[in-house]
């Protein structure tokens, strides 16, 4: 049986809707981890999931480099055919 790819919308900080596929999902240090990339796209980006003040669950883009090495990681030994930058 064939497994349906996840996907997550994505809302810039210019109001434009981006879609990305989820490629793995990890949890670390008590926050969720998506990795994700443009359905058309070979650039993949970390999110973090996180509740908002309203206890809405969003998506954030992550930046801090240590937090995406980190994270980064846990992925690369997930998934060895994928190239993490």
């Amino acid at each position: 049986m064939e497994e349906e790819n996840k996907s997550i919308e994505f809302t810039a900080e210019d109001g434009s809707v981006v879609s990305f596929t989820v490629i793995s999902e990890t949890r670390f240090n008590g926050f969720n981890y998506v990795l994700v990339c443009e359905p058309e796209g070979e650039e993949a980006f970390i999110l973090k999931e996180i509740q908002d003040a309203n206890e809405d669950i969003i998506y954030e883009m992550v930046d801090d480099d240590t937090e995406i090495d980190a994270v980064g990681e846990i992925f690369r030994a997930d998934l060895e055919d994928i190239d993490l930058v």
